[in-house]
């Protein structure tokens, strides 16, 4: 009897390394990833701070921050901004989208501000498309990168440098 029992268990635990055996042996289809595609936008963001119709207002500022760095907008400050997006530097220029989000005045020493914006299409093969930026914009230089973090639409999937 024992030596039935025994030979049972041998037989289950034989039994049971098959599948696993097998799996690991299956016939898998090799990672093809697909070529990315580049798309390349040409359009110009239109923001207003001051006048009868602002773009970008400021909504909150810290009052325990000191503005030492003689910069026109506090550390601390923030933003909510509708920026037009057009199709041209100038202001008549065709309406194409929005450009919605949040700007936070980030550098204690510098201009600097921490942006969300999401750039809403509403005109062109990209209507109801929009792509998300979340970076670091420094004021001051010449030639700054936004991170693109994503989108919807036909730019979902979105990623790179604007």
């Amino acid at each position: 009897m024992r030596r039935t029992s025994m030979l049972t268990w041998i037989l289950i635990l034989c039994l049971s390394m098959v599948p696993v055996h097998s799996q690991y042996h299956s016939q898998s289809l090799p990672l093809d990833p697909k070529a990315e595609k580049v798309t390349n936008l040409h359009f110009f963001l239109h923001e207003t701070l001051s006048g009868k119709n602002p773009t970008a207002v400021m909504v909150a500022q810290a009052n325990i921050t000191s503005n030492d760095n003689n910069s026109p907008v506090p550390f601390g400050s923030v933003f909510t901004i509708d920026d037009p997006l057009k199709t041209g530097p100038d202001h008549n220029s065709e309406l194409i989208g929005n450009a919605q989000g949040l700007g936070v005045l980030a550098g204690k020493n510098t201009t600097t501000v921490v942006l969300y914006l999401d750039f809403g299409f509403s005109k062109g093969k990209f209507k109801g498309s929009s792509i998300s930026i979340f970076s670091r914009n420094p004021m001051t230089e010449n030639v700054r990168e936004l991170s693109v973090v994503g989108g919807r639409g036909n730019s979902g999937w979105q990623k790179g440098l604007h």
